[in-house]
């Protein structure tokens, strides 16, 4: 039997944050969730995911932040990152120069997130 794929969902703000889970819980995804990247720290030591959901601008240990952790300490076993931001200047030639495997603008829809997710993992079911 072949288990969910796990998403780590980084973002600050609870509703979100939450909002994101359950669309991803009901996609079949087993949804972690962090508020900040201190948190995500903890979850990655605990059991990594397979794909991490990283929102940029956090109040305790942001994106950028945890990205230059993650990349200074490979023994971490970061998953691929794709970064979810409201930020103007966000491209995907932007995400990938910090190491992130794809980009989500926010606002953005569900769908774009179920595409990007399944051009990251694969068939995820």
């Amino acid at each position: 039997m072949k288990t969910a794929k796990t998403v780590l969902v980084v973002e600050d703000n609870p509703i979100e944050r939450e909002g994101v889970a359950a669309v991803l819980r009901q996609e079949g995804y087993d949804a972690v969730v962090a508020s900040n990247g201190k948190e995500a720290l903890e979850r990655l030591n605990l059991a990594p995911p397979d794909v991490m959901l990283l929102d940029m601008m956090m109040a305790e240990l942001d994106g950028w932040q945890l990205l230059k952790m993650l990349r200074s300490h490979p023994e971490l076993l970061s998953p691929p990152v794709i970064i979810m931001t409201g930020l103007g200047i966000a491209s995907l030639e932007w995400a990938r120069s910090l190491s992130a495997v794809g980009l989500i603008c926010k606002p953005f829809d569900m769908e774009q997130l179920k595409g990007e997710l399944v051009r990251v993992l694969g068939a995820h079911c």
